[in-house]
């Protein structure tokens, strides 16, 4: 089997539309690592993505007459680009069926490619039904994205690449696995030539399809799958990689979110390159297993398969990346709910750096406080922190690897405060540096209560902050001399309609 996979790699006309694609060397991955570890960069393809590859070795075979008819696709994304592409330079009519879901950004970029874009379904299995129906409908040829012998051979010339372009034999090579064609054809050709070389799949813990079916022994169509990795979001991966996968890959790891968001910052920080989620599977699950087995001075080399990411989800990825490297902790921290106390809770927890601080008055007895802290030495600083803030009698409950926590109740914390008096709201602008807040908080002492408080870590010289004071009217002239004495910018909100509405 494997032979004739490597005669049609070899043979493969791919480089008519795809271009060799750079191995390149990650030097701060390495030192962090403390392994060598390279990129493989289809996010160079036209497509900014290794689809074309597959895409065009099946459409550059079909005879003259199906090329006639047209072809039709159903894809999230890459696949569809792909087979625009190389439509667009066969001259062939190209349907593209995308669910609703796909991201702006490669809806947009099959329309500029020619390709007719039929929206339909919230996953990849709706729309694949939704195109098998056109195909019969109007008699046009469908080109799978991962389940046809040419599409894999066409996909793993990424491997033939790759085995040339590495200085030495690599140790393992870790591949993003949706539909399973990219790993199909990477495994055919390296275990025939290297069997020595570990092939290990990665794949979002939301959509482990084929981790599942290798675990099962046979194909199996999971319930739901999610979306945050959408490139590689598949319900059942294809059979044909199936049955290569179970003999030739070595192990499929599942990865997080957030340790996605953290790959993608790595490749980022070191080579200025920003791939989309599932683009970023590669060098997660490469991360985990190195931490896993603890791996020292091994050639690693990660798929960094597609690079096709609307811009407005940098903030989202961005803000998980820390949770996904432990650079961050979030916790839930239950404090006396009287004058001074949110004082002594900083001096408790030392001069460290946040990220994060939310509060909102509840009721007389306690209050409950959302703390995101920056860590420099990961899960043992964490521990160190949540030992030290329970010494001292703090009920703290560790939201770090809460997903609600993390994407929702952060911007969440607050609401209207019904038995709050005299609560006038202020914006400050605290300079970023350790100490900081803690000056505030001396400063404020224990004259006036602090009834709201929220601030975020934005990356600039002066963090953004929102604080609710109670200072009764007898005590404006004394409060009037404290904001001057701070010397903070700041400006009085407490008129703010938003405050109002939502926090008043």
């Amino acid at each position: 089997m494997l032979q004739q996979y490597v005669k049609e790699i070899l043979t493969s006309r791919v480089y008519e539309v795809a271009r060799e694609t750079p191995l390149d060397y990650c030097p701060e991955l390495t030192r962090r690592l403390d392994n060598r570890v390279w990129l493989k960069r289809e996010d160079l393809q036209p497509v900014f993505s290794y689809k074309i590859r597959g895409a065009y070795n099946l459409i550059s075979h079909l005879d003259q007459e199906q090329r006639s008819r047209g072809v039709i696709a159903a894809s999230a994304g890459n696949h569809a680009q792909g087979v625009a592409l190389s439509a667009r330079k066969l001259g062939i009519r190209a349907v593209i069926v995308m669910p609703k879901t796909t991201p702006e950004i490669k809806v947009n970029a099959v329309r500029r490619l020619g390709g007719e874009v039929v929206l339909h379904g919230n996953n990849y299995d709706d729309a694949s039904e939704r195109a098998h129906q056109l195909e019969q409908e109007q008699g046009l040829t469908y080109i799978p994205p991962y389940d046809h012998p040419l599409v894999i051979a066409g996909q793993g010339t990424v491997a033939m690449e790759l085995l040339r372009q590495h200085p030495e034999v690599p140790d393992a090579i870790f591949v993003p696995v949706g539909g399973g064609g990219l790993i199909a054809g990477i495994a055919s050709y390296v275990k025939y030539l290297r069997p020595e070389v570990k092939v290990i799949g990665v794949e979002a813990s939301d959509a482990p399809s084929m981790y599942e079916a290798l675990k099962a022994g046979e194909r199996v169509c999971l319930e739901q799958v999610g979306i945050f990795a959408d490139g590689a979001a598949v319900r059942q991966v294809g059979e044909i990689p199936f049955e290569i996968a179970r003999h030739f890959v070595d192990e499929v790891l599942v990865v997080e979110a957030d340790e996605i968001c953290a790959a993608v910052k790595d490749t980022f920080e070191d080579l200025r390159v920003i791939p989309e989620p599932a683009g970023a599977l590669g060098l997660a699950g490469l991360k985990q297993y190195v931490a896993r087995e603890g791996l020292r001075d091994q050639r690693l080399v990660a798929i960094l398969s597609g690079a096709n990411i609307n811009f407005d989800r940098l903030r989202n990825i961005a803000e998980l990346a820390d949770l996904g490297e432990q650079r961050e902790a979030l916790l839930g921290v239950t404090i006396p709910e009287r004058p001074g106390a949110f004082r002594t809770f900083c001096h408790a927890l030392g001069p460290r750096q946040l990220t994060e601080f939310n509060y909102r008055y509840a009721d007389d007895q306690e209050a409950a406080i959302f703390v995101g802290v920056r860590l420099t030495h990961g899960l043992d600083e964490k521990a160190h922190i949540i030992d030290q803030l329970r010494g001292k009698g703090y009920p703290v409950e560790d939201l770090s690897a809460d997903a609600v926590a993390a994407e929702h109740v952060r911007y969440m914390v607050g609401g209207h405060a019904p038995g709050v008096r005299n609560e006038r709201v202020f914006r400050f602008e605290f300079p970023e540096r350790p100490g900081a807040l803690l000056h505030f908080l001396t400063e404020l002492g224990d004259r006036w209560n602090i009834s709201l408080f929220h601030y975020r870590n934005h990356g600039a010289a002066y963090g953004r902050v929102l604080v609710g004071i109670q200072v009764p009217e007898a005590d404006d002239e004394e409060f009037g001399r404290f904001l001057r004495a701070l010397d903070f910018p700041h400006r009085e909100e407490t008129g703010n309609p938003a405050y109002r509405l939502f926090l008043g």
